[in-house]
């Protein structure tokens, strides 16, 4: 029920970015996503709905067709199987909520 951010591990993803998995269920997941300036989440798409708020940092988001900047504060929704991508524009953390969970996660 409780999952500390210092006890979770971060995993490598694309580089200068990082996640790690914080509470989860079969029907939710949330992730803390770090990246350094400059670092892309490289164009994807997934089953998953997801939500992500925009803890710290700037970033380029394109989500199908349309690109925007978001900042500390904001949110995005991506709708299941949707291109998306993005390119963080200054250092921060996106929190990312998907469900179902993410089972790639975690294996």
């Amino acid at each position: 029920m409780f999952v500390y951010n210092k006890d979770a591990a971060p995993t490598p993803c694309e580089p200068g970015v990082s996640r790690k998995i914080l509470s989860y269920s079969d029907q939710v997941m949330m992730c803390e996503i770090t990246f350094e300036k400059g670092a892309k989440g490289n164009f994807h798409s997934h089953r998953h709905e997801q939500v992500t708020y925009i803890a710290e940092g700037s970033f380029s988001f394109t989500i199908g067709d349309e690109t925007k900047i978001v900042n500390k504060g904001d949110s995005v929704l991506m709708p299941p199987n949707v291109v998306h991508g993005v390119t963080c524009l200054e250092a921060g953390k996106l929190v990312d909520v998907f469900t179902p969970k993410r089972e790639d996660f975690l294996s």
